[in-house]
């Protein structure tokens, strides 16, 4: 899950960003209500958690700016008011939920969770390939019944593939859904991952090289000749 959070308060923003991303999430932050808006339609996020009163622009031009593009991008307002009024005109003015500062840090993620299942189509609660089963609401992995271990990273490659569904996932799209905007765009780190992801998984193979195209895994669990 790919999450934007524009918050000029940069040790909340900070300490939201490192706490989403320990559950596993790809969080990119903005300090600045301008930056966020650049950022919000330069990067197809699936999240936004976003402060109302911010500098540069405020965070209610950034919510209806992006309702009105269409976007499947879910905005989680913030607001250092509570007051019914307030959470009312957030919502009216297009967000998909509101939360009042200060906040439960385990309410926060639970709600960007519930939003992120929103902006992307909807995946069976468990993923499987040929014997090998994914459970993203737990972060589990087995194959033949057998656990196998793996890192956020490792895990938030698996899920997008399998959520391909047969379909091909670029290097640039695992790039974008998995990591954020401080990975190096000419990074070999997808390549990397996916090695090591295979090592992990077993044999036979599951997850087919493309060439020129990026990776799958094939809905029969067979996939073809596998590229390293």
């Amino acid at each position: 899950m790919r999450v934007l959070v524009v918050e000029d308060e940069r040790n909340l923003a900070d300490a939201i960003a490192r706490g989403l991303r320990r559950r596993g999430m790809a969080v990119d932050v903005a300090y600045d209500g301008s930056v966020g808006h650049e950022m919000a339609f330069v990067t197809r996020y699936d999240v936004l958690v976003l402060d109302r009163d911010l500098p540069g622009m405020h965070g209610d031009q950034i919510c209806a700016d992006l309702v009105s593009s269409g976007t499947l991008t879910r905005v989680l307002m913030l607001t250092a008011s509570g007051t019914v009024a307030d959470r009312v005109e957030g919502l009216q003015l297009g967000a998909d939920d509101y939360l009042p500062k200060p906040f439960a840090f385990d309410e926060l993620v639970a709600r960007v969770q519930a939003l992120g299942r929103r902006a992307t189509p909807p995946a069976p609660p468990v993923l499987a390939v040929a014997d090998l089963v994914v459970d993203p609401a737990r972060r589990m992995a087995t194959r033949a019944g057998a656990p196998v271990e793996l890192t956020r990273k490792e895990f938030g490659v698996l899920e997008e593939l399998l959520k391909a569904r047969g379909g091909v996932v670029s290097s640039e799209e695992l790039l974008e859904r998995v990591w954020d905007a401080n990975t190096d765009p000419f990074t070999t780190i997808v390549r990397v991952t996916v090695r090591t992801l295979r090592k992990k998984i077993g044999d036979p193979p599951l997850i087919e090289t493309v060439v020129g195209a990026g990776y799958r895994m094939p809905v029969d669990g067979l996939p073809g000749q596998v590229i390293a």
